[in-house]
């Protein structure tokens, strides 16, 4: 199951305690469904939760079975309709649309009145035109619906409710969208999906742990190869050094540091340090190496 599938199955969840947030939520549904016409509603879904939930909405707000339902036991695409002109009516009726004519597309906001249902609301309009993608791949939540002046007043119903979507279009849809983690959060929690809000955030929680392993892992393969570098310039400085003879010709302190790096090709200088007798510092002995490597350079030179 997809994490949009996750997310609109949980808000199918919410009780359908209140008639007006019944009422309400199948308003967001209407507006943000596949056609809502003075002659039809058709609403398609592929979702087992609201398939489910369809039917208990419609009754709870108003009294009223679909006229056309999927098949028993179907699968993928199924349409919930209503052709019945007393029931088009009825539910016109409802949210102040009169007349017989084409329906006005645009939301009532007196409908919404009580922040409750202003959420439900905006709960019915995910659950039929809303989409989110997986929070491990990248943020967006968006609401699509082909009516503009639906989409620029949900705009402004969000803006009350806190919420600050943007604003595109999208062939003929109009777009609101979130593209922050937190606002998606935020949205989701206040329709009624908190388990979802929180799979974001633990998922922005684990990215950030994963990108910060990462970077460390990648800083490290970057020291070790520095390291490996200098040690490697190192051991060819001390073998030029020996096979010239130059050497025995040097002071102890950096013939003990010529030994143990050739003794020990693979030690940090950390534990070069500690071989040393009495054990040094790691920038003395580095020190030292670096002389070996220059007086190397100098006798390939000759």
């Amino acid at each position: 199951m997809s994490f949009a599938a996750r997310a609109k199955s949980e808000l199918c969840r919410a009780a359908l305690s209140r008639k007006c947030c019944a009422q309400a939520e199948a308003y967001g549904v209407l507006l943000f469904c596949n056609l809502f016409t003075a002659g039809e509603i058709r609403i398609v879904t592929e979702n087992d939760a609201l398939c489910a939930r369809l039917p208990q909405l419609f009754k709870k707000a108003f009294k009223l079975d679909f006229d056309r339902l999927p098949q028993p036991g179907s699968t993928g695409k199924r349409t919930y309709a209503f052709t019945a002109p007393e029931k088009l009516s009825a539910i016109r009726e409802v949210y102040g649309m009169e007349g017989a004519g084409a329906v006005a597309h645009h939301i009532n906001f007196a409908v919404l009145e009580e922040s409750c249902c202003r959420l439900a609301f905006l709960r019915g309009a995910f659950l039929a035109g809303g989409s989110v993608t997986d929070p491990e791949k990248s943020y967006h939540l968006e609401l699509a619906t082909s009516h503009y002046n639906v989409s620029r007043e949900a705009l402004a119903l969000m803006q009350e409710c806190g919420f600050n979507p943007k604003q595109a279009t999208r062939k003929a849809n109009y777009i609101a969208y979130f593209k922050r983690s937190e606002d998606i959060e935020d949205f989701l929690t206040g329709i009624g999906a908190p388990i979802a809000a929180m799979d974001i955030m633990n998922a922005k929680v684990e990215k950030t742990l994963r990108g910060s392993v990462n970077r460390r892992v990648n800083c490290d393969a970057a020291n070790l190869d520095k390291a490996v570098e200098a040690a490697q310039s190192q051991l060819e400085a001390i073998r030029a050094l020996e096979q010239s003879g130059g050497l025995d010709m040097l002071p102890d302190k950096l013939r003990e540091a010529a030994r143990l790096r050739l003794s020990h090709p693979e030690d940090t200088l950390v534990q070069l340090a500690q071989r040393c007798d009495p054990p040094i510092t790691k920038s003395a002995l580095n020190h030292r190496l670096r002389k070996l490597v220059e007086l190397g350079r100098q006798e390939k030179g000759k």
